[in-house]
């Protein structure tokens, strides 16, 4: 974490964040920080594999909700953020080759290239604001630790190469509770909008609740159950079979956070 302590980071707008990651002041998981800021997965390819994949967000617009798509080898993306360097304002971001992911990392200067397009999705940090604004428990923020993510059953719809497990997060809540936390995240379709199931993980896929394939677990408390959302990790167990020779994403839980408003994506459709 960092110094500060998650109080003060949540009061902190997306810059003054960014800053400190750049800096390298700041290595955690980005859930809870810069309150009101829509927080973005990422995925960096090679530009020509830059179209199919474009395509693949749009035929699975619930994990992968468009926000923005950067010029070649160029490392700003001005849709999203001013000012904003995308090798250095991410606090953690993972490498592969052929399919693995073989290094993290803190910064991308060493490894960018002239052809790297970036992708920056929709995530579901944006809409737990709406959920901690209306008093409802976000289980992983208040165990300080990172959202459980598990591959599914469900498969995406194949582009291209692109193709692989639908990926969602876990966050468990009383059934009183899970309906308002439905209603309040289907109002922004581009932070994956509504949960895709809640209930018996089985049921898609998911053989240990208490084992998640990215993030952590956190405890699912008597008279609780679990709510899946889609999620932007989706396209990191995608790379995993498409097995380009080379590829970046964000570190899972470690986020863009950009300068767009969670009111300026309220009620926006996924594109």
């Amino acid at each position: 974490m960092n110094s500060l302590g998650m109080s003060r980071l949540r009061t902190m707008r997306a810059d003054e964040v960014r800053a400190l990651i750049r800096q390298g002041a700041l290595d955690a998981p980005t859930a809870g920080m810069a309150d009101g800021y829509v927080q973005a997965n990422l995925a960096i390819l090679p530009k020509e594999f830059a179209a199919d994949f474009l395509e693949f967000c749009k035929a699975n617009p619930k994990p992968c909700p468009l926000l923005g798509v950067s010029e070649p080898g160029d490392p700003a993306l001005p849709a999203v953020a001013q000012g904003l360097d995308v090798r250095t304002d991410v606090c953690g971001y993972r490498i592969f080759r052929d399919g693995v992911a073989v290094d993290r990392v803190a910064d991308l200067r060493a490894v960018w290239r002239d052809d790297l397009v970036t992708f920056a999705l929709g995530c579901s940090f944006s809409f737990e604001h709406a959920l901690v604004d209306a008093g409802l428990p976000v289980r992983h923020i208040d165990c300080g630790c990172n959202v459980p993510m598990f591959k599914t059953g469900i498969p995406t719809a194949p582009r291209g190469r692109f193709a692989g497990p639908l990926v969602v997060s876990m966050r468990p809540f009383t059934p009183a509770d899970a309906i308002r936390a439905i209603c309040l995240s289907d109002r922004m379709p581009l932070a994956h909008g509504a949960p895709v199931h809640f209930g018996d993980p089985a049921a898609i896929g998911i053989r240990d609740v208490s084992r998640p394939d990215y993030g952590d677990a956190v405890p699912i408390a008597a008279g609780e159950v679990p709510v899946f959302w889609a999620c932007g990790v989706t396209p990191q167990a995608v790379l995993e079979t498409a097995k380009l020779p080379f590829a970046i994403a964000h570190d899972p839980g470690h986020m863009l956070i950009t300068d767009i408003r969670n009111a300026e994506i309220t009620g926006v459709p996924a594109r």
